[in-house]
């Protein structure tokens, strides 16, 4: 048994140091082949006991208990040679040494796991090794419907009793956040997040979003206003009526799906009874035949919703998120419809000034700001000064209080400082998450109005400029994911990583 240990290196190294029995493998596709018959076979017989339980017959043995467990990933270099040099980002080795993870769901997590493991092996000839891990998968987990239990009499606590139950002290970000600290004769971690993490967050972002995390694209955009969903809708049920588009179906909220060649009535009935009001940030997947798609989330408004919901998707790895949404503008040469490309941020927020402190940099990444302005250009056929006088680069200050006008006298001088050019209450946390979990970001806001200036959203004016610049502005998120596809080797960037970051992305 390892040591017990306290402090935030202890659900980690518990983990993975009891590799109790594990066999090489002599190739990615070996490995994740293995991963995936682990764990198929350890839900299995955590599903059997359970539904043996709920039905009245006896509780698992403990020799049953050993076999609910993750698997568990192990790769050793050895090599006293250099690093092979590479401008790619992730998927490096620092130095030599053991690595390893718990890993769940790996066939949802198939085409990531081989692209990581690749260079790794090839590269650097690192050997693998998969086997049981000492970490249980607790019972809500194995459940599929979530509502199996409901034919028994068995409450919570008599299952608690029997089964692995979730753990908050098993359930952490201490290696994203650089928390977590070598201990001599202990693994390294080879990812972010173990089993537990994902699978916390896994059932996290169904409860949120309306959707099964399988749905869920590498490229996401995030907004606080349903119109940007509708017209979103909109252009997915387009994109599908169009023989030459590479999408194929769109998944709603409360899991209805429109796929392609369905009659424009039956996709409208399906769209119109998806019940997107009983989740919190209903979220919309236009997946393609082959391929990535876009998935688009409704966070709601403040910062709160953005750290939620970005704590759950990163666990996903996704390629990029964007937030396309409302701000006030702050300059008077700005015109409401007017479009600011962030490049900093005044993180007034506070919800992650503890994790990630205000004065740490968040950098703008230039491959996002690039395809944002690209993409501008593209879909409103402005260039050179007409597209600056619509675009303009500078800083957003985001708030925890909508209200912050009423604090006017005490924000002006901190806000003149920043040169702030707009404020929001999402931008910041959104950025900072990004940042700190390692997911590529960006912004571009539209000015719905200017509190500073007498230009407020009165509801007429409030209608007529959603109708006017939703669309487009919903169109640049999209083109800016487009551009952005064709450049995923710059897009992960050596700003998102740290020292002794992971190898796995």
């Amino acid at each position: 048994m390892p040591p017990r240990l306290t402090g935030p290196a202890r659900p980690f190294y518990i983990a993975c140091m009891a590799l109790s029995t594990h066999q090489p493998c002599d190739s990615p596709e070996a490995a994740v082949a293995r991963l995936t018959s682990l764990y198929d076979a350890a839900v299995e017989a955590e599903r059997t006991a359970l539904d043996r339980f709920i039905s009245g017959g006896a509780p698992p043995s403990r020799a049953e208990r050993e076999a609910f467990r993750y698997p568990a990933l192990r790769l050793a270099w050895t090599s006293d040679r250099p690093p092979p040099r590479t401008r790619r980002a992730w998927g490096k080795l620092q130095q030599p040494g053991v690595y390893a993870t718990t890993v769940t769901q790996p066939a949802g997590f198939h085409d990531y796991l081989l692209q990581q493991l690749g260079p790794l092996m090839a590269e650097y000839g690192a050997t693998v090794e998969v086997g049981p891990s000492s970490q249980e998968i607790p019972y809500p987990y194995v459940l599929e419907g979530g509502d199996e239990l409901a034919r028994g009499r068995v409450g919570a606590a008599e299952l608690a009793r029997h089964f692995p139950v979730p753990r908050l002290s098993a359930v952490g970000d201490e290696v994203a956040d650089g928390l977590w600290r070598h201990r001599p004769g202990a693994p390294r971690p080879l990812a972010l997040f173990d089993a537990a993490r994902v699978d916390y967050s896994l059932r996290r972002l169904v409860h949120y979003t309306g959707t099964d995390w399988r749905a869920v694209q590498p490229w996401i955009l995030l907004t606080n206003y349903q119109r940007y969903v509708e017209q979103f809708v909109a252009w997915g049920l387009a994109e599908l009526a169009d023989p030459a588009s590479p999408h194929d179906r769109l998944v709603l909220p409360g899991g209805g799906t429109v796929r392609r060649g369905m009659a424009p009535g039956e996709a409208a009935a399906l769209v119109a009874a998806s019940p997107w009001q009983r989740f919190q940030m209903p979220a919309y997947h236009l997946l393609r035949a082959e391929g990535e798609g876009i998935s688009i989330v409704n966070i709601g408004v403040g910062p709160s919703n953005a750290k939620t919901v970005t704590d759950h998707l990163a666990v996903l790895r996704p390629h990029c998120w964007l937030m396309i949404g409302h701000c006030g503008g702050l300059r008077p040469s700005q015109e409401i419809g007017d479009y600011v490309l962030a490049h900093g941020y005044l993180r007034r927020d506070k919800i992650l000034d503890e994790l990630l402190p205000p004065e740490i940099p968040v950098p703008a990444l230039a491959e996002v700001q690039l395809a944002l302005q690209d993409a501008a250009a593209r879909v409103t056929g402005a260039a050179g000064e007409a597209l600056k006088r619509r675009l303009r680069t500078g800083t957003v200050v985001s708030y925890d209080d909508r209200n912050w006008e009423l604090r006017w006298s005490q924000e002006r001088l901190r806000i003149n400082l920043s040169r702030a050019i707009a404020v929001d209450m999402e931008s910041g946390t959104l950025a900072a998450q990004g940042y700190r979990l390692r997911v590529p970001y960006g912004t571009l806001l539209c000015v719905s109005d200017k509190p500073l200036h007498g230009e407020i959203k009165l509801p007429g004016a409030a209608t007529a400029f959603y109708q006017r610049a939703v669309s487009e502005h919903l169109r640049i998120g999209i083109e800016t994911l487009g551009i952005l596809r064709e450049q995923l080797t710059a897009l992960h960037s050596r700003k998102l990583r740290a020292f002794d970051e992971p190898p796995f992305r």
